[in-house]
């Protein structure tokens, strides 16, 4: 089982997995960019999936880690998540929001707009652009059709912690990510730092 990709050990607490993804490329069958904001979800606080337990519809987000967990978010858009933690724990990090690098035309078809900041500015978009369906879930990140690809080295990159959106409960843990001054974020950041 592989649990480190990208530099990243999928088997840490997820709060810690979303903060090293920001900057971070994602590609989904050779489209996708740089990582610039997540969040971070954990069995232990009511604003999670994995919070009632493992369900049909949540149980791939109980691992392995370093796997795809894609749901409906409203009956409107996917979202994707990577699975984190040990195998039975209930934990996962949000990819909210790319900065497209690859791929872009493919993307500006799926998506039917121009603006490349408007691409993958938030789960939804970011799963219509790069073409993510549920078929997407449970699939391990460390074979195609998905790809990550670590950090430059050396490439100074300043990550913010703030409140998590659109979530009701547990609003007080700053488990957003976000990379400072992108401008392809989904929302302003809100911020603890």
């Amino acid at each position: 089982m592989i649990t480190k990709l990208a530099g990243i050990n999928f088997s840490a607490p997820s709060h810690e997995v979303a903060r090293q993804l920001i900057g971070v490329t994602l590609l989904v069958g050779g489209v996708g960019g740089r990582i610039v904001e997540t969040e971070a979800y954990d069995r232990s606080e009511p604003a999670s999936h994995c919070y009632i337990g493992q369900t049909p519809r949540n149980f791939s987000m109980f691992g392995p880690p370093g796997r795809s967990y894609v749901y409906r978010s409203h009956g409107l858009h996917w979202c994707l998540n990577f699975v984190c933690r040990e195998e039975g724990h209930g934990a996962g990090v949000l990819i909210r929001a790319l900065e497209p690098t690859h791929g872009l035309e493919l993307m500006r078809a799926r998506r039917g707009l121009d603006d490349a900041r408007l691409l993958c500015s938030g789960p939804g978009r970011l799963c219509q652009a790069l073409g993510v369906t549920r078929d997407f879930n449970n699939l391990p990140l460390a074979a195609p059709p998905f790809q990550l690809i670590a950090r430059e080295r050396g490439r100074e990159l300043a990550v913010l912690a703030g409140m998590r959106i659109g979530i009701s409960k547990a609003v007080e843990l700053p488990w957003r990510f976000v990379e400072a001054g992108s401008r392809f974020l989904s929302k302003p950041h809100r911020g603890v730092d």
